[in-house]
């Protein structure tokens, strides 16, 4: 017979109070980018505008969803913003936000990666004409000001932000900074998780945006807010990318994989509203001022991040180890994101990934006022965000 007494050890002697949501309507599977005009009659979207990038224009990603909606909505050829670029700025903002109005538009549909969610999502929200985008940096009070916020309608074509699931977006200034904007209405009205829209993804892409999911799934996992519905999540998230994300490097029509690696990054985005950690917000920094990608940045900070936190993390990564079926606790986990990362071609360092050596000081001033330092398991100082920049610049 079990021995449970144990799990006692996991209760907290005084219980929390907290406040949780899951996330919106989610249709999942091949094919299904087909009932687009459905989700657009449940969200009440009439004239959608259609916001995607160049390179889902020219792949023909963008003409699949385009004749989907095709006098479907009875308005003709849906109007269509393909303009995002990476890390989307105001400039990018401002031209869709011109592009919704001229159409008269009552809805945005995002067709693309985490920059083309997270643009729809800016484009939306400016439209409500509720003030500028920087009012609602996370920990300002913006959100607070009500207002019609047209639908965001969700079909990513990446696996790995898991934006399709979050009331945030972030705002580049190219070269300074990384504002995360927040309001709880952004969150999109409906999400198409159509996995055979991933299959033409790059190989460097499928892997960093994948690492991504994985760090949403770990740094929630390890933040010490009181949510045992998300560390489910997160758990199971974790399990999914673990299996998943070497098969679709391997093998990009692999469809079982790709859907798999879909839900785990909506998943641990789902999870993430514990919170992440210095991982993340050192990410945030190191990509607006060197301009790498920032779900590969994460990965090469993975380790080092994991490390830094071991005295408050330990126990409970060594659970987590367990429940997939690694060996050696959280020493193993960490040796195994370490194999993943040299198998998948990820850089072993911040130096390998192009980052210099320093000074450091604009990065670390910004990673310690990141909003996701605030729910690290440790207390992210300077001296910590250091430690960690140079374990992660000359390799864990």
């Amino acid at each position: 017979m079990a021995d449970l007494s144990r799990l006692s050890e996991l209760i907290p002697p005084h219980p929390g109070s907290a406040d949780w949501s899951i996330p919106t309507r989610i249709r999942v599977g091949p094919g299904r980018v087909a009932e687009l005009p459905d989700a657009c009659a449940e969200t009440g979207v009439a004239r959608p505008l259609v916001v995607s990038d160049a390179g889902l224009a020219v792949s023909g990603v963008l003409d699949i969803a385009v004749g989907v909606l095709e006098h479907s909505l009875g308005s003709g050829q849906p109007a269509v913003f393909d303009g995002v670029v990476p890390d989307p700025d105001q400039r990018c903002v401002d031209t869709g936000l011109l592009a919704y109005r001229t159409a008269a538009c009552d809805g945005i549909i995002a067709i693309g990666g985490g920059s083309v969610l997270d643009a729809a999502k800016l484009i939306a929200l400016a439209s409500a004409g509720l003030g500028p985008l920087l009012d609602f940096a996370d920990g300002a009070d913006g959100h607070r000001r009500r207002g019609p916020i047209p639908p965001v309608i969700a079909v990513p074509t990446t696996a790995g932000t898991g934006s399709e699931v979050g009331r945030a977006a972030v705002l580049s200034d190219p070269g300074i900074s990384k504002t995360i904007i927040f309001h709880p209405r952004l969150m999109p009205a409906s999400v198409i998780c159509d996995a055979a829209l991933t299959i033409g993804l790059p190989r460097a892409i499928t892997v960093a945006t994948g690492m991504d999911a994985l760090s949403h799934a770990l740094e929630a996992w390890c933040s010490p807010q009181y949510h045992p519905s998300a560390d489910a999540i997160a758990a199971e998230s974790a399990r999914l990318a673990l299996s998943a994300l070497p098969i679709v490097a391997d093998d990009p029509t692999h469809l079982g994989a790709r859907q798999q690696m879909m839900v785990a990054a909506l998943m641990a985005a789902t999870a993430f509203q514990k919170g992440l950690g210095v991982m993340h917000a050192l990410s945030h920094p190191i990509g607006a001022v060197h301009g790498t990608h920032h779900g590969l940045t994460n990965a090469v900070l993975m380790p080092a991040a994991l490390w830094a936190n071991r005295s408050a993390i330990e126990a409970k990564l060594g659970r987590l180890a367990t429940s997939i079926g690694i060996e050696g606790q959280m020493d193993g986990f960490v040796e195994t994101i370490v194999r993943l990362r040299a198998t998948l071609g990820v850089p072993a360092t911040l130096a390998d990934l192009g980052v210099p050596s320093g000074p450091w000081d604009e990065i670390i001033s910004a990673a310690v006022l990141d909003p996701s330092a605030a729910t690290n398991p440790l207390p992210v100082t300077a001296e910590f965000a250091s430690a960690v920049l140079e374990r992660a610049w000359h390799g864990s």
